[in-house]
């Protein structure tokens, strides 16, 4: 039995590890056509490469010769690249209390304009500390004017939403591929 951690490293299967008395042979400088295993392996030493399995469901399984570790590297830097283009959704969070001033306001409209440009979410906060929850309405008027005010870069994904002591909404960029 093969030793998991060499499984987890090998994703293909290579040379002698190829377990098909026949194969399909592809690459460059060899005719594509069925071989038999062994005359494959002669033919991929001769060029001085590796027989690697592409392909192992199909019937019979594919075969390239390839330099096996020129392979592996560009599988990695593919990998890397496609994982560097997925776009990580980020939730920034802003806080009013319900009696925030003017000033404070638009210094937090700046920031939230800030973060919907680079394409994260906000969350906007207004948090009620102790006996302020009897102003419930004015939170509510105060989350409305913040998402009126970033209504150029932003749409509100989530209404303004009550949850004990603190009441939210969610702000999305409108159009992320504009903004890059």
């Amino acid at each position: 039995m093969a030793n998991p951690r060499e499984r987890a490293e090998e994703p293909f299967r290579v040379n002698e590890k190829i377990k098909a008395t026949e194969v399909r042979l592809v690459g460059e400088n060899v005719e594509t056509g069925i071989y038999p295993l062994s005359k494959a392996l002669e033919i991929a030493k001769e060029q001085g490469l590796d027989l690697v399995e592409i392909s192992p469901k199909a019937v019979p399984p594919v075969c390239k010769i390839i330099d096996y570790s020129k392979f592996k590297y560009e599988q990695k830097k593919r990998q890397k690249e496609l994982k560097a283009k997925t776009h990580k959704t980020v939730v920034k969070e802003i806080r009013f209390g319900p009696n925030t001033d003017d000033h404070d306001f638009d210094f937090k409209v700046k920031h939230a304009i800030a973060f919907l440009k680079e394409g994260n979410k906000v969350k906007a906060n207004v948090h009620f500390i102790g006996r302020t929850i009897v102003f419930k309405e004015r939170g509510e008027v105060l989350l409305l004017k913040f998402a009126q005010a970033l209504e150029e870069v932003g749409k509100v994904e989530q209404m303004p939403k009550l949850e004990g002591k603190r009441m939210y909404m969610v702000i999305a960029p409108k159009n992320t591929k504009s903004n890059k």
